[in-house]
């Protein structure tokens, strides 16, 4: 299966020459040298691919180039060097009029402070996209309706914004995206002003229209413990550079350098680690007769805890065959544990064996 969405070495420099910035970041200058010449980099050199039916998470601190990214993916802002492939198809490419006809149709994108309209109803902003398609009145009605309902708000269609709380009003924004049946969603910080219990109710909300609707998703996020929870896969940025990419497990058990590292060190790895990520694969006879309750690869870290505690003897693991994987020793639990402050020591991953991804989401 080819990639649904695919950058190859984005350059954006805001400032003055910035076909020359991109060369001498080429040749090995970096951001601060080039800030001294009155250049910004905001993103540079970033290249990966997103899979369809994938949530591919950005994430880093204010000012690290994320959201400047985002915007090259559907052509609100022009690469100064690289290329953005979407279905076989460089954006990059395209003439201005081709870019808003992909974006009416194709990309949908779902911004951190809703932007809704405040003179239409809930129902006439969850369908705003397909008016600007030239879909028919009844029938964008119609879809725009299906939308709310799958985003939890049948029943206030006929609502003005002002009388929804903040979620609904960021429900009605994922609505407007889904209605238009868009392959490809770009969400831009999309729960960062919501107070904690809605946002993770969003982020809930998210998980569950995916697991039925199968989007591809690129979400862009400061917050760890959110990239963790929503993302298949996550790409640290720092200083406009994507500098890991990898599943959370990945990240969490194999940071790439000291920066990704102390960025993790607060994680709660019990909400993120799977028996597949902690195992220990070298199995010995007598610890597979003596499984009776065993887990799977993809068994949360914590519901492994609970299952450990309840036997005298390592957990199997066992796939999807019911064929022996692995076994979890009690002390290796407690071990992962205890670094909760610290770098886990990795172990083999799924992955290391060209297998499957198994992570799941806490």
């Amino acid at each position: 299966m080819s990639a649904r969405l695919e950058a190859e070495h984005l350059y954006k420099v805001f400032g003055r020459r910035p076909d020359e910035a991109v060369d001498r970041l080429r040749g090995g200058a970096d951001r601060e040298e080039l800030r001294a010449d009155g250049t910004t980099a905001a993103v540079i050199d970033a290249s990966f691919t997103v899979e369809p039916g994938e949530i591919f998470v950005v994430m880093g601190l204010s000012g690290s180039g994320k959201s400047t990214l985002l915007r090259m993916l559907n052509g609100l802002l022009e690469p100064t060097a690289g290329t953005v492939g979407f279905d076989g198809q460089d954006l990059t490419a395209l003439s201005d009029r081709e870019l808003r006809e992909v974006r009416a149709k194709k990309i949908s994108m779902v911004f951190q402070h809703f932007a809704l309209f405040p003179h239409r109803s809930v129902l006439e902003n969850a369908a705003y996209g397909l008016a600007v398609q030239g879909v028919p009145r009844a029938e964008r009605e119609r879809r725009a309706t299906e939308a709310l309902a799958l985003c939890g708000l049948a029943g206030w269609e006929k609502s003005w914004p002002d009388e929804l709380s903040g979620g609904m009003q960021q429900r009605v924004g994922l609505a407007r995206a889904l209605a238009t049946d868009a392959d490809l969603l770009l969400m831009d910080e999309s729960f960062s002003a919501l107070d904690p219990l809605i946002r993770r109710d969003m982020q809930d909300q998210l998980l569950e229209l995916q697991r039925s609707l199968k989007k591809t998703i690129v979400f862009i996020t400061h917050d760890l413990n959110e990239a963790m929870r929503l993302g298949d896969r996550i790409a640290v940025m720092r200083d406009g550079r994507i500098v890991q990419t990898g599943s959370a497990e990945d990240i969490l058990l194999r940071p790439a350098n000291d920066y990704v590292a102390s960025f993790i060190q607060d994680v709660d790895r019990s909400r993120v680690l799977t028996a597949g990520a902690v195992m220990d694969r070298e199995v010995r006879g007598d610890e597979a007769d003596c499984a009776c309750e065993t887990a799977t690869p993809d068994t949360p870290f914590h519901d492994l805890c609970a299952l450990s505690a309840r036997l005298p003897h390592p957990v199997a693991v066992l796939d999807a065959e019911r064929e022996l994987v692995g076994v979890v020793p009690r002390q290796r639990l407690v071990g992962f544990l205890g670094e909760e402050t610290g770098t886990p020591q990795p172990c083999d991953s799924p992955r290391d064996k060209g297998g499957e991804k198994v992570t799941a989401r806490a």
